[in-house]
């Protein structure tokens, strides 16, 4: 069956912060950025945790942060009930697929991570975690699309989850791998009421599109 996605809508708990987590990569060994933060969730405090980049000048983030986001999905987020939405299996929105839906029609290109070490200033840890520490502040709605927690509460693989290659292709009959898939894409959204929403979409350039029906890339791909 499909691996456990689908987004949660809440208010923040905890400011974000920033975290690292070595990553190992066919024997190489990266080290991966994520803010961090937690939501009450039906009562309970869920971890989120949202890619921010890397220190790997070769598998960089790429990502858009997205001011004033317009899209019919929104008017849909703000009717749907707070807590927990399970979409495994989806294959329409709300489930968000970046390659077969139109969730970044008119959202710009794509910007390109600092190689991240923590540094104060670096993009877009920065600039995320302003818009998050207002969410905070004015007790807005957030909306975190990815992966639940096999093992606890919270929600992570915030980032496009195909175009992946090597270890983490997808098999035919085999859904436990935890990366390539269509229809589990991760994204921020974030409701400002009559300020608009401000949406966080990010892919890292080591995943390549087109991809397949089982969300893995196409021979002869190019990074997204």
């Amino acid at each position: 069956m499909p691996l456990a996605y689908g987004f949660v809508k809440a208010k923040m708990t905890s400011l974000p912060r920033l975290q690292s987590k070595p990553v190992h990569h066919d024997k190489l060994e990266e080290i991966q950025y994520h803010l961090h933060f937690t939501l009450d969730v039906d009562g309970a405090d869920w971890d989120i945790a949202a890619n921010v980049g890397t220190d790997n000048a070769a598998d960089l983030l790429k990502y858009k942060i997205v001011q004033n986001f317009h899209h019919p999905i929104v008017e849909t987020l703000r009717t749907a009930p707070a807590g927990k939405t399970s979409l495994s299996g989806t294959c329409a929105l709300p489930a968000l697929d970046f390659l077969r839906s139109t969730i970044l029609d008119d959202t710009g290109g794509w910007l390109e991570s600092d190689v991240l070490d923590g540094s104060p200033g670096q993009e877009p840890p920065t600039q995320l975690n302003a818009f998050l520490s207002k969410a905070f502040d004015n007790k807005n709605d957030v909306y975190v699309f990815g992966r639940f927690y096999t093992d606890g509460n919270g929600v992570h693989d915030v980032h496009m989850n195909q175009g992946s290659r090597s270890r983490y292709l997808h098999r035919a009959g085999d859904d436990s791998n935890d990366h390539n898939d269509i229809w589990q894409d991760g994204a921020l959204l974030l409701d400002f009421g009559v300020a608009g929403w401000v949406a966080y979409f990010a892919a890292f350039m080591q995943q390549t599109v087109p991809t397949d029906e089982l969300g893995n890339p196409v021979p002869s791909g190019h990074t997204i």
